[in-house]
């Protein structure tokens, strides 16, 4: 009886298991489940090509530069003015200054002769032209006074008491020289020049 039970306990055991290896349980590991659909790999993603993003400061298709507008006019294309014409060119400028009423007036001698008198201000208070020979004697005089070699303030010669001041602009260059040390050539300039103040009378 007792080898009987001990080998129905060995049976029992067998089949126990048995069942146990031949059970619907797997291994502990899940099962990899497949992507989505429409989805990829991490590998697949990275290998695929990029989408070129708009650059705003790639160039225009026609090779223009950034920034700048298509037909916009080079340099070269610029309209130059033209200079003036030696008629309208300023031949000398005169201003004096002083006197016992502290008076100051201004002529502007052009390159054909006429002139135009300013006043304190600098006002038109005059305009006239020159005859064409004293316009020749007035050139005459402004080369011998060759401004370009005199001092920018003259000196010498006794002092005037309230003398005038004058100031010759002419080519670029300025000079200013008191009455009592005007040059000959200068006090020749100022011979040929119309007249400071407007002729009360008229």
């Amino acid at each position: 009886m007792r080898a009987f039970r001990a080998v129905a306990a060995v049976l029992l055991s067998a089949v126990v298991l048995a069942g146990c290896g031949s059970g619907g349980g797997g291994s502990d590991q899940p099962s990899a489940k497949p992507p989505p659909d429409g989805g990829g790999s991490p590998a697949a993603s990275a290998s695929a090509p990029a989408r070129p993003s708009a650059d705003p400061a790639s160039p225009s298709p026609a090779g223009t530069p950034p920034g700048k507008p298509t037909g916009a006019p080079s340099a070269s294309s610029a309209p130059v003015s033209p200079g003036p014409s030696s008629a309208l060119e300023r031949l000398v400028t005169v201003t004096r200054t002083g006197g016992y009423a502290g008076k100051a007036s201004t002529l502007l001698v052009k390159g054909d002769g006429s002139w135009t008198r300013l006043d304190r201000q600098l006002r038109p208070a005059g305009a006239g032209e020159l005859p064409a020979d004293r316009e020749a004697r007035l050139r005459a005089a402004l080369a011998r006074a060759d401004l370009a070699r005199l001092p920018r303030f003259p000196t010498g010669g006794p002092s005037v008491f309230d003398g005038f001041v004058y100031t010759f602009v002419q080519g670029g260059y300025e000079v200013t020289v008191a009455q009592e040390s005007l040059t000959p050539a200068l006090r020749a300039v100022l011979a040929e020049l119309p007249p400071f103040e407007a002729d009360p009378s008229r």
